[in-house]
């Protein structure tokens, strides 16, 4: 009998099908890197502000503490954004007159509150709340980087629900001692693993993975 095929034919097939697999390794490899790139999570891009307000300065070299400006953090959902009131307590005191301090002096004024832009925005369908993560013995720092070192605000995480997983499967590797949580200088122990499992049981924390805490 005759043969149908060309003797190549079983080459070019193998070369089509490994080069097909490739192909679609490389796409999965491609979106996976957009997908993190900072200009789509914008992870470590400073965002323009109304006032160009420096943490590191107010933090690190005034020693403000977070709760001083986010009063609501330890008893509500939302941290909270200062009023230009928490602002002028020192500002009729200090750069009284800077004209950078303008629009702050203008919000006190006017009552009319400065537009921030948000730089840790989740989206409307995902549940977050401060208060439980801090009272639970997560630290700012774990979630929002250190902040005493940044001079104008950045995203230093992907607020992506994969890495929020991180810590909901195994929350022993990032919780800390309640008293340390708002301490940006904080550094996880050798023994972390070891005070991270007494702190979860002391704290009753739960490994919470469903997907109905945090998408109600």
């Amino acid at each position: 009998m005759a043969q149908i095929f060309h003797r190549s034919t079983n080459t070019i097939s193998r070369v089509s099908i490994f080069g097909g697999v490739a192909v679609l390794l490389t796409l999965f490899a491609a979106v996976a890197a957009i997908n993190n790139a900072s200009y789509l999570t914008e992870v470590r891009v400073a965002r323009a502000q109304p006032v160009q307000f420096s943490h590191k300065h107010h933090v690190s070299d005034d020693g403000l503490d977070c709760r001083y400006c986010h009063t609501s953090v330890e008893k509500s959902s939302f941290a909270g954004i200062p009023s230009t009131k928490i602002c002028m307590n020192c500002h009729t005191q200090i750069w009284a007159d800077s004209p950078i301090l303008e629009p702050v002096r203008a919000s006190f004024r006017t009552g009319r509150s400065l537009e921030w832009t948000r730089v840790h925005n989740l989206p409307g369908f995902v549940y977050f709340d401060h208060s439980i993560h801090v009272n639970k013995g997560v630290g700012c720092s774990t979630c929002h980087g250190r902040v005493d070192q940044m001079p104008l605000m950045w995203r230093e995480n992907t607020l992506y629900m994969e890495w929020c997983l991180e810590c909901h499967r195994a929350p022993e590797r990032f919780v800390r001692p309640r008293e340390q949580v708002f301490n940006m200088e904080w550094q996880p122990p050798e023994n972390q693993l070891a005070l991270g499992q007494k702190l979860v049981r002391e704290y009753k924390i739960q490994k919470l993975t469903s997907c109905s805490i945090c998408h109600h």
